[in-house]
């Protein structure tokens, strides 16, 4: 706008090129509301010069309406085509029944409860404040803040050590650029899955109706489940198991040994689970000597062993960071055999259930082009 100037009784209203086509795609759309398409068509048409009483004729509006508007959007522009400020009901509650409301969910609640509910809080306020706030006030003023006591999100505290960004930074080093031709492994286990089976059968989709799924089931205990990703290619090797021990897992490796081409470098990322940092398993490494295990824990005290590196020397070995049993070769070998009889005993093979996502050991490490 240019500019407005009173000329007897109507006020010239004078339109930029910018200000002009935004009012008339506002005149013009079918979704803006309707008050400002109304708006825009009595300045649109006040530009150009038109009469108050002809601009009110058409939308079947009051001279006054249009001389508001007109006036208003000659004073302030574009700005002036707004709702004014309204002032409304005076609040009922001050700025310190908000501070307290606040104050109090996100404070931890009195035991034994778990969680803030919008009732206690309103008890606690009206206790502290003398405030009487119901309920539902307090929930349209958390609603405001987007304060959700009744949420708990599970939350995992790092620990304090002083490598711990650097493994991290170590292994995301890995996964963005690995080594060419290595195969990258991150191995974890799934414990106690449900196994179960519908007592009956499903039905399938038909128009208008999707598909159905029987809601009861049959128990047949629970299995646990070991996997290794080939971050590469996406593809997972998988090995259903009866016990989650470091027997286990180096059974498991030992198959990852054989099923995966004697020419590759292996890397081979782990958590922190018990299985993973036990003694018997860290010994694992240091016969095979193509794998690199990055071990994402705290040294053991006294260990000069980083946490992602190579197989430990035989220094480290026998020292206290790392024991060896006192009869390695058969304890090893009785170990490897409680894993297999424990493989054999496990009375439900999640193998054969249509939704286990398998792959042929001979398939890891291969280049998926």
């Amino acid at each position: 706008m240019k500019g407005g100037q009173r000329t007897g009784t109507a006020v010239t209203v004078a339109l930029e090129t910018e200000v002009c086509e935004r009012l008339m795609r506002t005149a013009a759309s079918a979704k803006s509301e309707a008050r400002a398409v109304l708006r825009a068509k009595i300045v649109l048409a006040a530009a150009n010069g038109i009469a108050n009483g002809a601009i009110a004729r058409e939308p079947d509006v009051s001279v006054n309406t249009v001389r508001k508007w007109r006036g208003r959007f000659a004073a302030q522009g574009m700005d002036g085509l707004r709702d004014a400020q309204r002032s409304g009901r005076p609040r009922s509650y001050g700025p310190e029944v908000r501070v307290a409301i606040v104050a109090t969910a996100t404070s931890m609640p009195p035991h034994p409860e778990a969680t803030w509910s919008h009732r206690a809080i309103a008890q606690r306020v009206a206790g502290t404040c003398f405030a009487p706030v119901s309920a539902s006030q307090v929930g349209r003023i958390l609603a405001d803040l987007d304060l959700k006591p009744h949420k708990v999100r599970g939350w995992l505290t790092r620990r304090d050590t002083h490598d711990s960004w650097q493994r991290a930074a170590a292994v995301c080093a890995l996964y963005l650029d690995p080594p060419e031709g290595a195969v990258i492994l991150s191995i974890d286990e799934k414990t106690a899955i449900a196994a179960r089976s519908r007592r009956h059968p499903g039905r399938p989709a038909r128009p208008g109706e999707p598909v159905r799924q029987e809601f009861e089931y049959r128990r047949h205990g629970t299995a646990s489940l070991v996997a290794a990703l080939d971050v590469r290619t996406g593809e997972v090797l998988t090995e259903v198991i009866r016990r989650n021990d470091a027997a286990t897992f180096t059974a498991f490796l030992d198959q990852l040994d054989l099923a995966i081409p004697p020419g590759k470098e292996i890397h081979v990322v782990l958590d922190n689970g018990s299985s993973h940092t036990a003694r018997h398993t860290e010994t694992w490494p240091a016969a095979h000597p193509r794998r690199h295990v990055r071990w994402p824990r705290r040294t053991h005290p006294g260990s000069t062993r980083s946490s992602s590196s190579s197989p430990p020397s035989p220094a480290e070995s026998c020292g206290t960071a790392i024991r060896q049993p006192r009869r390695p070769d058969r304890q090893a070998g009785d170990l490897r055999d409680r894993a297999q009889r424990d493989r054999q005993a496990l009375p439900v093979d999640l193998r054969r259930q249509p939704a286990q996502s398998r792959m042929s050991p001979a398939a890891v490490g291969r280049n998926p082009h």
